[in-house]
């Protein structure tokens, strides 16, 4: 079964849909880049001259229009797109004295299936940090390093649905030469260059620190996926708590075999990770009824 919604792409009327049964034309990358800013709306982030990498990322790309965190504030949102779940998470509180959890989880089942993942946390000390914090930060008021970013810290050790501790690492480690990359990974910027800001909704400071690092860091990969059977995702975990925003988050998918236009369908963090699922033929663990994102692939 699948629902059909009309969208307008390219100045054309096109088509979405959601496949509730099959992946339908989800292509299997060779590799998935998927970064998670922070803390901004839709609105502030998608035509602001403070986002103009972002906003470049959207016109050559597809992007989201009614695409919409789990909820507040940030933590149950990692947990949720890499697990399928909160894990019965409500806040920020570090996890360190109730993990790792022996859930299903992405990176889990993308070893086991044979495929490789990796977590890049920047200023993370070194790999396999099992602290809740690390650094203070010299532009904006708290720790640059946040466990509560990095979801599959909560997963690390050994056994059934947990992760290796070398499979989590400082950004350092993101490799020059991307044929190196594993199948997919997660990237997450420390609180400087997350376009988290010190609680001034819309903080332009922050969103401009925050594009400039995905420049500097994430546009040379961008380039290179288009002609290397590869994807960059750039979501955010939620909004800035406007109750008039509906937790709207801008979500951009860039690469080879995406096709350019706008897409207004709802989605959420679940739709999110079971397209990633159904690309590698992964198991979808968790209760979610949330369906693969399907239509906006190229042959």
């Amino acid at each position: 079964m699948k629902t059909f919604i009309s969208i307008l792409v390219l100045g054309t009327l096109s088509t979405l849909f959601i496949s509730a049964n099959t992946s339908g034309d989800i292509p299997k990358y060779d590799h998935v880049v998927v970064v998670i800013e922070e803390n901004h709306a839709y609105s502030e982030i998608m035509g602001s001259a403070n986002a103009p990498y972002i906003n470049s990322l959207a016109k050559d790309g597809a992007l989201f229009t009614n695409s919409h965190g789990i909820g507040h504030p940030s933590q149950p949102n990692y947990l949720a797109l890499f697990s399928g779940s909160t894990q019965g998470i409500k806040g920020d509180e570090c996890l360190e004295k109730i993990t790792p959890f022996k859930t299903p989880n992405l990176g889990a089942a993308l070893l086991k299936q044979g495929y490789t993942f990796k977590g890049f946390a920047q200023t993370m000390p070194a790999a396999g940090f099992l602290g809740c914090t690390s650094r203070s930060s010299s532009i904006t008021i708290g720790h640059l390093y946040a466990r509560k970013h990095t979801p599959w810290v909560n997963w690390l050790g050994v056994g059934p649905n947990l992760i290796p501790d070398s499979l989590s690492v400082p950004m350092t480690a993101f490799p020059k030469n991307f044929k190196k990359l594993p199948t997919l990974c997660f990237v997450v910027p420390d609180m400087d260059y997350d376009m988290h800001n010190i609680g001034i909704p819309g903080d332009a400071a922050a969103i401009r620190r925050g594009d400039h690092w995905l420049s500097d860091n994430i546009s040379s990969y961008a380039e290179w996926a288009k002609k290397h059977n590869s994807l960059l995702i750039i979501t955010f975990d939620e909004d800035d708590y406007d109750p008039q925003n509906g937790n709207k988050i801008p979500t951009i998918f860039y690469g080879e075999k995406v096709v350019t236009g706008q897409y207004n369908t709802p989605i959420n963090h679940y739709n999110l990770l079971h397209t990633l699922e159904a690309m590698y033929g992964l198991p979808s663990d968790d209760k979610q009824s949330a369906s693969p994102i399907d239509g906006v692939w190229s042959k």
